[in-house]
């Protein structure tokens, strides 16, 4: 077999993200445009990320936290999903690896890092 693959989406997971700058070099190496589910990756040079708003996140661990601590009970606490999900767009990245990101996907992008 001697297909490359055409993209890589490298899902958010702590075992991935302990290995974030290994796994964003060896993408960018290899020339293979990806997109991962942290920020983090696309702040180390990942071309882009889309995932829940890390700060969202541990706001909401705050309020969950609030509540216990006035009596409620964490079973009776409701399932809270993240509603805010941020795109960042490593443009410099973008540029490395010879893409064209569109105009109207920059315009949308939470972030572009230059």
């Amino acid at each position: 077999m001697s297909e490359r693959p055409h993209a890589l989406f490298v899902a958010q997971d702590g075992l991935f993200s302990s290995r974030r700058i290994h796994l964003v070099h060896l993408a960018t190496r290899y020339a293979i445009p990806a997109a991962y589910g942290s920020r983090d990756f696309a702040e180390a040079g990942g071309l882009m990320s889309y995932g829940a708003n890390i700060v969202e996140a541990y706001r909401q661990v705050g309020v969950y936290t609030g509540r216990i601590l006035k009596g409620a009970k964490a079973a009776d606490l409701p399932v809270v999903q993240s509603s805010k999900l941020e795109l960042v767009i490593n443009a410099e990245t973008a540029r490395t690896l010879g893409l064209d990101v569109p105009p109207t996907l920059l315009a949308r992008a939470d972030e572009v890092i230059e």
